[in-house]
């Protein structure tokens, strides 16, 4: 069996979850690739690594992760201390690299064709999956009581459509779009709103704040939404800090893949 500082680590999605399981995975010397779609759609846009795709690169909490165009450029991003991220959506640019161990980070709430064939060491973040048959671990996304569980047989809780509570709040919290249409934002990430304030207008409809506090997710501008597609959140907090940093919940979930790695390849 390898050694863990040979395991090639690839991740499929580099969102805010994605983001803190390879922070994490980083910190313990792993080989990390990233896999993305051509225009994702993070909300906590400052704490995700997809947003390489539109920038080149993008650095959280000193860790950078940079897009490259052909699996050939990879060597030379990781030798570089940062972290490689390739759109390839079907992962089949990325099988060439033979990855010892696929975290499916998408939280798509469905499988999206993975299988326990595609490594040697297969995990998935939270529902939409079985552990046993389409991953040999499902990790726990949902907060509360077992959040990062690692789950050998069976599956996550289902998808309960309720934001985490954060001060109190809930579903107050989160900016929903009021229409189909294009998102245009009123506000940016870090600014203090109030409670009823316009945030943004999509197809002349106005999505309002539910609280006060610091905007902490807002998604790129000009992107066509739906109808209901949360498109931000208010932190009620207030602390401008929580902005750029990991949560304890993308922290957790990582603390948990590693624990799913060291499980397997035995130091």
């Amino acid at each position: 069996m390898k050694p863990l500082k040979n395991l090639i680590v690839a991740i499929k999605g580099a969102g805010e979850m994605a983001t803190g399981v390879a922070w994490r995975l980083h910190a313990a010397h792993f080989k990390i690739v990233f896999t993305e779609i051509e225009q994702p759609m993070a909300v906590r846009r400052a704490v995700s690594f997809c947003e390489a795709v539109y920038d080149g690169f993008q650095t959280v909490e000193g860790v950078t992760a940079r897009r490259v165009e052909s699996v050939d450029e990879i060597p030379a991003v990781w030798n570089a201390g940062e972290l490689p991220l390739l759109i390839d959506p079907s992962m089949k640019r990325v099988a060439g690299l033979k990855p010892d161990v696929l975290i499916e980070a998408t939280l798509a709430k469905r499988n999206l064709g993975t299988s326990m064939n595609d490594a040697h060491l297969v995990i998935a973040l939270g529902p939409g999956h079985t552990a046993g048959r389409d991953a040999h671990f499902v990790i726990e996304t949902n907060r509360g009581h077992n959040l990062g569980r690692l789950i050998t047989e069976g599956a996550a809780s289902p998808n309960t459509g309720v934001p985490g509570v954060i001060a109190g709040y809930s579903h107050e919290r989160v900016f929903r779009s009021p229409a189909d249409g294009v998102f245009e934002p009123k506000v940016r990430l870090g600014d203090m709103v109030e409670q009823g304030q316009t945030v943004a207008v999509v197809a002349g409809l106005e999505a309002r704040a539910g609280v006060s506090g610091v905007v902490r997710g807002l998604i790129r501008p000009d992107v066509r939404v739906t109808k209901g597609l949360k498109i931000g959140d208010v932190d009620p907090r207030g602390d401008r800090e929580f902005l750029t940093t990991i949560s304890e919940k993308a922290r957790a979930i990582g603390g948990s893949v590693l624990e799913a790695i060291l499980r397997v390849y035995n130091i």
